[in-house]
């Protein structure tokens, strides 16, 4: 796989600087049952990597000292970390609200039958990955077979309450291009979504996040292997939006990667740009426990013009 890292390191976009702390996105590691094409994190099958009880039990006694509002949980597929079900407790036991972003797919595999009850029995949000309500172009993206799957789960977390008026339980889906191009208005996008999905499968959901695809690990490597790498960062810079500054994702949010490492946000993560807050070449959260973030700068590259660029794109959806 192509690293784009030196494509990304010198650039122009503006210095942003840290707000109060409210999210804390966890990476619960890197093993999944699916290989996406636009994923950032390289998941797959294969991947070995999952946070262990250690650095979950670290995870717990951060959110509870920095008294965080929201627990992000991301992968690979967080459902297939063994200690998924204990951190989500847990956390609930805190009165944080814990969001789960989940490939829909995992919710029937063997083995995880039983997870849509659980994600029921704990309101835990739902962020469910569909990148377009066609068949055709989700299995495109995914696998063949992945589009009737991801309908099935959907249908099951409606039957529980998700995604229904007055339930309490929260269904967002979430759309990524098929290629090389920005999402359409998020909003407009929503109308389609809500309108072909419950008249082709009844099914229904709160909200539509659209999510720009990020020029780095599979996805950037795919763009340079195309020879499309330099048009999209173009792309992705014609259409910077300076108003989207003010909101963007990294400003009230960490990312922590399996290990237990912290970064600005998911993507730098990935692309293994420390967190500028401390003088660390690596913080681990144990570091943060009674430290205060708000006001350090954060670390930027040419990938950040992926959140800034046209209405915006962050970790829930459009950002004007």
């Amino acid at each position: 796989m192509l690293d784009t890292r030196p494509l990304l390191a010198r650039s122009d976009f503006p210095s942003v600087h840290r707000t109060k702390l409210e999210t804390l996105q966890v990476n619960l590691g890197y093993l999944c049952n699916l290989s996406c094409t636009h994923c950032h994190v390289n998941a797959g099958p294969r991947r070995t990597e999952l946070m262990d009880r250690a650095n979950i039990e670290l995870v717990l006694d951060f959110i509870e000292r920095r008294k965080i509002e929201l627990l992000d949980l991301t992968g690979g597929s967080p459902e297939m970390n063994p200690q998924f079900k204990h951190l989500v407790i847990e956390a609930r036991k805190l009165g944080v609200s814990v969001m789960d972003r989940c490939n829909p797919t995992i919710l029937i595999e063997p083995g995880y039958e039983e997870c849509a009850e659980f994600l029921a029995d704990q309101q835990v949000i739902v962020t469910a990955s569909l990148p377009c309500y066609s068949e055709q172009n989700v299995d495109k993206q995914r696998g063949k077979g992945v589009f009737s799957e991801s309908v099935k789960a959907l249908q099951r977390l409606n039957a529980l309450g998700y995604g229904q008026e007055k339930s309490g339980l929260t269904l967002n889906l979430v759309y990524n291009p098929t290629g090389p191009f920005l999402p359409p208005p998020q909003q407009k996008l929503e109308v389609d979504y809500k309108r072909e999905l419950y008249a082709q499968h009844g099914i229904v959901f709160n909200q539509l996040f659209a999510l720009a695809n990020m020029p780095i690990s599979r996805f950037g490597s795919t763009l340079v292997s195309k020879g499309q790498f330099k048009p999209y960062m173009q792309l992705l810079k014609d259409n910077y939006a300076p108003a989207n500054l003010s909101t963007l994702m990294c400003r009230n949010m960490i990312s922590v990667d399996w290990q237990g490492f912290v970064y600005d946000c998911d993507f730098n993560q990935m692309l293994n740009l420390p967190l500028l807050a401390t003088d660390k070449p690596s913080t681990h959260l144990r570091d943060l426990l009674d430290s205060d973030l708000e006001g350090a700068a954060i670390a930027v590259a040419d990938h950040c013009y992926g959140c800034s660029a046209g209405q915006g794109s962050s970790c829930g959806g459009a950002l004007s």
